[in-house]
């Protein structure tokens, strides 16, 4: 298996490492310990945010999620987005680089740009499912793009 897919948006590619697991909400989750997953955006999530300078967590170290529950906000020059849990867990630790410094997320999204440690029992997409996933939705992904910038 390769070292990780490509995902071409248009023009741009977007980089999905087979070294992690994902969600179709588009994170990723690298498994640190049984259980114990690192949690940040994908290139494909980065890449329709664009530029992110903001973000305000609702929650805390130690919170207990359900998926897709409100977490906090990120402002991009895209746009101001609610955030959400990636899966159904507990929040182990929020990443204070991040927090103190979000542009990290657009550096290095699989690197210091993560965004928590989350406790989790989910089921997970590997990277070939997530591939599919993204080719799935991107004609419908491609035609909100264009209407908002039509706007």
């Amino acid at each position: 298996m390769p070292d990780e897919l490509t995902f071409m948006m248009g023009q741009f590619p977007a980089r999905i490492p087979a070294d992690r697991q994902y969600v179709a909400t588009h994170f990723w989750l690298m498994e640190r310990e049984p259980g114990l997953y690192r949690v940040g955006f994908t290139a494909y999530a980065v890449r329709l945010l664009q530029d992110v300078y903001f973000l305000d967590w609702s929650i805390s170290d130690g919170a207990v999620v359900a998926k897709k529950q409100e977490i906090g906000e990120i402002e991009s020059s895209k746009a101001l987005s609610t955030m959400h849990a990636a899966e159904t867990g507990e929040i182990v630790r929020l990443n204070p680089i991040v927090a103190a410094d979000p542009s990290a997320i657009n550096a290095d999204s699989y690197g210091e740009g993560w965004l928590y440690d989350l406790r989790t029992s989910a089921d997970l997409l590997t990277p070939a499912q997530y591939l599919e996933v993204l080719a799935a939705s991107w004609d419908k992904t491609q035609a909100l793009i264009k209407g908002q910038m039509n706007q």
